[in-house]
């Protein structure tokens, strides 16, 4: 991965959006439904585009809109709808077109009662929280974010009445759906003018602030936050979680310096990511490079990225903290600290998620459930309580209330930073020092995912790939215990494949929206022998490529 010569760099002038014409084209661009980049595509986190491609643009939002309506009626779905935002620049816009389907169509709506932005983790603590106990009118969610992606980016996601992200099954319906109503120039859409739709009867407000903030101390010991005297930062990223951090404050009295509540739809005070892009990454040291610099000013600080799934911890020993480090430090103290919690209460994580975890969950004597890659496949045990925790590489994951029940269903960045400071508070050690200590027993992996370039038959080759494909009894040396197109957790294919030796692993999986497949691979033998298991996945994964597509 080559490193642009401006990452972590403040972002030039000429770099930034203009975002009254990303607004401009967000209401005059009509998408070509021909071209499949312009039509409607879930992916594992929503329809995501810019309004300057035809990706992300009204009609889309009509569209997909009017077909979660549909499937509402279909699913017999008669509860609130909790809706929220982002800080992106297509946001506002895209909200407000939702809003005019959703009044038009009926729907109980629950809008923020400041008309302020709302976090991915709010709407599904809110989603939650309404339907626990219920069997009827369930109530489910719709976040407006493209999440970390760049400025020129809108988009959108659907949560069900469970309260985590949409299966591929729903996805696939409303996608359907939403394209068919494109195909016919919006036909079937409903819609009403904003300010009307602001003003029904089925539109209401929401103090989303209040209730979740309120209800925090249930997840994290806010009493123990409370008593150390700790130097918190914290740094929003600009995004939805801008309007949250002093109400913590001020109801738990805990001392948080908000480093930078700027909110700007270019994100101008953003430094540059690896590639010399505008990224809201909180996982990433380029992006996170002005937060990075003020560590020392801090026990502990935090960011995340725009819509606050995502975390990224940083502390004065580690700097940024490496986003599978923290899952393991954090695994390890959750389940030493969490009373309430079953005592079968397993932990979740993804295939492509380190393998210090898998250490970690035999230390603590808990079995672990390894799924593929995507959130959703942590929703049905964090619901039932038969997952304490779920993770995933990328800097997101949630576990339960301090009593063992549900506390959110998707990915919560905010809890995942608060954790981080009861972590210090108690045991007197920052999360990369609890990490180094777990290593010293268990192990220091080496850890990394890089891009390399496939065509899209060669990705078609990578999804069907079997065991039987790689005749091949040894990666970098050492024997191969296993060959993975399912995950072990839940035998969800895994769309790829992952190759396990004692020491280490890949896995490679098709990029859904690049022309490139994802190598994931980690050592616990160093970084000589994590280039030697890359150097094999390739050659592996090059033969396998001839073969299937010559």
């Amino acid at each position: 991965m080559v490193i642009h010569l401006l990452a972590g760099k403040p972002a030039p002038k000429d770099l930034l959006i203009d975002v009254d014409q990303l607004r401009k084209e967000y209401h005059a661009r009509k998408p070509d439904i021909t071209d499949r980049a312009q039509r409607v595509s879930f992916g594992t986190s929503g329809h995501r585009g810019s309004s300057l491609r035809g990706a992300f643009n009204e009609a889309h939002v009509l569209a997909i809109s009017q077909a979660i309506c549909d499937y509402r009626k279909g699913q017999g779905i008669t509860g609130p709808l909790y809706i929220g935002k982002d800080t992106h620049a297509l946001s506002e816009p895209a909200f407000a077109t939702t809003l005019e389907v959703l009044a038009a169509n009926g729907v109980e709506t629950m809008i923020d009662r400041d008309d302020g932005y709302t976090p991915t983790p709010v709407v599904s603590h809110a989603i939650l929280t309404h339907n626990h106990g219920r069997k009827s009118g369930l109530a489910d969610g719709i976040v407006i974010t493209p999440s970390h992606n760049p400025p020129e980016d809108g988009g959108f996601k659907y949560n069900p009445p469970h309260g985590g992200p949409a299966d591929t099954d729903v996805t696939r319906w409303i996608e359907d759906r939403a394209n068919q109503l494109l195909a016919s120039d919006l036909k079937g859409v409903a819609r009403i003018a904003y300010e009307q739709a602001r003003r029904v009867a089925t539109t209401h407000k929401h103090d989303y602030v209040g209730s979740y903030v309120n209800d925090l101390a249930s997840v994290v010991d806010m009493d123990v936050i409370r008593g150390a005297t700790l130097k918190i930062g914290v740094d929003p990223l600009g995004g939805a979680g801008v309007a949250y951090w002093h109400p913590i404050a001020e109801r738990y009295g805990v001392q948080l310096d908000v480093v930078n509540s700027t909110v700007d739809p270019t994100f101008g005070f953003m430094s540059l990511d690896w590639d010399g892009k505008i990224r809201m990454d909180c996982s990433s040291p380029h992006a996170m490079a002005k937060l990075i610099a003020l560590k020392d000013r801090f026990d502990i600080a935090f960011g995340n990225d725009t819509d606050n799934d995502r975390h990224g911890i940083v502390t004065r020993g580690a700097g940024l903290m490496n986003p599978n480090h923290y899952l393991a430090a954090a695994i390890f103290y959750l389940f030493t600290h969490r009373q309430g919690w079953r005592p079968d209460a397993a932990i979740g994580k993804t295939v492509v998620s380190s393998s210090v975890i898998d250490r970690v969950a035999a230390k603590v004597g808990r079995t672990l459930v390894e799924v593929p890659v995507g959130f959703k496949w942590f929703v049905p045990g964090l619901l039932d309580g038969s997952l304490g925790f779920g993770g995933e590489e990328s800097a997101g994951a949630s576990f339960l209330r301090r009593d063992g029940t549900v506390w959110s269903t998707d990915k919560d960045g905010i809890i995942m930073d608060l954790l981080a400071v009861e972590m210090m508070a108690r045991t007197g050690r920052d999360p990369s020092a609890l990490y180094n200590d777990l290593t010293v027993e268990l192990g220091a992996p080496v850890y990394e995912r890089i891009d390399a370039p496939a065509t899209a038959q060669q990705k078609a080759v990578l999804l069907k790939l079997s065991p039987k494909d790689v005749p091949v009894s040894e990666l970098a040396g050492d024997p191969i215990q296993a060959m993975l197109t399912t995950a072990p957790g839940n035998g969800a294919a895994i769309g790829g494949l992952k190759v396990v030796t004692a020491h280490g692993w890949f896995a490679a999986r098709p990029s859904g929206t690049e022309e490139v497949y994802k190598l994931y691979a980690e050592s616990f033998r160093g970084s000589e022998h994590l280039r030697r298991i890359q150097e094999d996945a390739q050659a592996l994964l090059a033969k396998a490529f001839a073969v299937g597509v010559g």
